[in-house]
This record gives C-alpha cells, structure tokens and sequence, in this order.
C-alpha cells in the first residue's frame, strides 16, 4: 500500500470585471450582483462529496483561484472557509492563498479576507507599465498596481506573491527591467514572472498582437531573471521566484505529484488511491450556471498506467531540485524501469543529469523542457 501524497484544496471562482484578451482560464464577465451565497453552498455541497474519496486526510493547503476571487466580500470568504473546516481536516498551519487583481483592491477588504483566514495573497499585477496594461486589457492601471501591494502589506500579510508578464507586444529590456525593479521596490515573498503566450480560444488568439522576436524574448527573461537573483528570488520552477521560506506549498504540492481536491465551476482534482496506486483525475462543470444547476457534478477518469511517467515527470521536472526515483515510485506505484528507455537517451544527450538517484534537468533540458517531456509520452 502506498502512503498518500500530501492532499491540497483548490477553490475557484469563475468571474471577472472583464475577460482579458489573453485568458484562457475558465473565467467570466460578470453583469450585476454576484450569487455570493448560492454559489458558496454549491461549492460546499461540492466539498462534503469530494472530501468521502479522502476519508481521514487532512488539507495542507487551499488555493482560491479564478477569475477574480477578490470580487466576493471579506464575509464570504469567512462563510467559505469555515464551511471547509467543518467538512474536512485542515492542517493547523495551512497556506491559504487568494488572488486579488489590483483593480478589485480595497485595503478593507484585504483586511477583511485577512481577519477570515487567508495568510497569503498573490496579486496579478502583470505590469506597471500603463501603455502595457492597456494591451493586456487590464481594468488597473500601473498605480492601482503598486496601491495593492501596499495595501496587502497594511492588511497584515507578510507572505504575498505579485504576478509578472514577460514578452509583452513592444516590450524591450529596459522596460522589463522597470517592472521587475517596481515589483522588488514593494517587497513580495514571491514573484511568478512567466512568458505571454497566444493560447487557442483568446481573443489575443484570433487577433494577435505583434510580440517581441525569440531573441528578444530571450533577453528581456534573462534580464529579469538576473535581477530577481540579484534581490534574493531564487527560481524554484519555471515561473516561479520566492525568497527563502516562502516558496508556495500549493503549487509545490501540484509539481510534486501530490493530490488535490478541486471544486467550484471548472476545477479539476486529483487523488491516488493508498491501496492500488492508482490515479483518478476529477473535473467540475465549467459553466457557472451549469454549475449551480448540477451543484458540481462533472467527470472522472482513472489514468491510465502507461501516462503515469509522462503526468510525473510533467509537474516534477518544472521544479529545479528535480525528484529522486524513489519519489517516481512512490507516487505512482511503478518501477523506475518504467521510465526507461527515455531517461537513459536523455542523459546520455546531456537534458538531465543524474547524481545518485537524484534527476533533474541540465541547463539545456530546462530550456527545452517541451522536447524532454515528449520523449516520455506513450507513443514517443
């Protein structure tokens, strides 16, 4: 019998001001009043099913995500997380985090999401820079931006994560080197600094803008990197920079294969059953409507074991201390002869590296982490 991985909770909300032009999250425009408490029960009821597939099992974490969770009020947040303490085990110490975007900021209301339990809060700031924001569709502007910093270390949150864009249409060096300057200036335990991409189903998508070339993406990356390094951020994964002590458990616990419950419209969940090994991936209605309507219920399915190595090293290759085949046994239930011949022919071609029985990825291999997972899909 397995031991089971850590368990997470991942609670999303589904609406927005506005759809940005590059968003591919299932997110919502809003119009009116938002169903704070029909929408809470749902996400409760949604709980009390999940939390039977994990009798026993205590939550280490719970990330509130969407869309734009700080548009519910500080008391429904206070609502929502008293009903997951009485439906489920959570760790004395869990992380909970809560996304605020800058433009749905008030410093009462980060007290007041604060005073109901949340410890942590990652702001999506993108950029400082006005013309940027406006390209990105953004409703703050690069004042609003550095307010909610502010604002956050006022509220008493001495553990925040600001949330930065590289790659943006027009941008140069310099600029970028602005933005990650601005970010530091204000003091985040962490920083996400990920790459704009065109996703299918964006309006960005169907309509894109002029973006800076590879080259240039790949300066302006260094650039800001090397100043994140310069100020204490130590890259931890591929977007991801955070101060010692500070990296943020939820997603380390997705990156290391661990289980996580997810409800509300859209969310997704994973959970290993201790006794066999196996894998069940679980998937909410998208659709907020639907979703109340159905109270959640969405599909499942079990992986299938010949994809267990591919979903592993996926999430434990985005982190640079790699994993140790032990760890690859443990949360899959197989041999490490499962993830051979691939891992032999990238060791041998220098994409990762092995030290005892710590793999990890080469300089190389992190840059070209795409072709390196490739060689570990069933069919390759």
């Amino acid at each position: 019998m397995l031991k089971p991985p850590p368990l997470g909770l991942y609670i999303h909300v589904p609406w927005c001001v506005r759809k940005c032009p590059y968003c591919d999250f299932n997110s919502h425009r809003f119009e009116g009043i938002l169903p704070e408490r029909d929408y809470i029960a749902a996400l409760l009821q949604d709980l009390s099913r999940d939390a039977r597939r994990v009798p026993g099992r205590t939550v280490e974490s719970v990330f509130i995500g969407g869309g734009t969770p700080s548009l519910l009020s500080p008391e429904a947040i206070g609502l929502l997380l008293d009903g997951v303490r009485a439906r489920i085990a959570l760790a004395a110490d869990a992380e909970i985090t809560l996304e605020a975007n800058p433009g749905t900021a008030e410093s009462a209301k980060f007290k007041g999401f604060r005073e109901a339990g949340v410890n942590r809060l990652s702001i999506g700031v993108q950029s400082f820079d006005d013309a940027k924001l406006a390209a990105l569709g953004r409703i703050h502007d690069g004042r609003a931006a550095v307010e909610a910093a502010s604002m956050a270390r006022e509220a008493g949150f001495g553990n925040f994560n600001l949330d930065l864009m590289f790659g943006l249409p027009g941008q140069t060096v310099a600029e970028v080197e602005r933005d990650v300057e601005t970010a530091i200036a204000l003091g985040p335990t962490h920083v996400s600094f990920y790459q704009l991409t065109l996703e299918p189903n964006t309006l960005f998508h169907r309509f894109p803008p002029v973006l800076p070339d590879d080259d240039d993406i790949w300066n302006i990356q260094r650039a800001g990197q090397a100043l994140l390094a310069e100020h204490g951020y130590r890259q931890y994964e591929v977007s991801a920079y955070a101060r010692d002590g500070f990296r943020c458990r939820h997603n380390l616990n997705y990156w290391r294969f661990g289980d996580y419950l997810g409800i509300g419209a859209g969310a997704h969940g994973k959970i290993t059953e201790p006794a066999s090994g196996r894998v069940t991936r679980l998937w909410k209605t998208r659709h907020p409507v639907q979703y109340l309507e159905t109270l959640g219920i969405g599909g499942e399915h079990r992986v299938n074991p010949e994809n267990l190595p591919f979903e592993f090293l996926m999430n434990r290759l985005r982190l640079r201390d790699g994993f140790e085949l032990g760890d690859f046994t443990e949360g899959t239930g197989l041999e490490a002869c499962a993830l051979e011949p691939a891992l032999s022919e990238c060791l041998s071609e220098r994409l990762l590296e092995r030290s005892g029985s710590l793999i990890r990825c080469t300089d190389t291999g992190w840059n070209f982490l795409d072709d390196v997972l490739q060689r570990f899909l069933p069919s390759a």
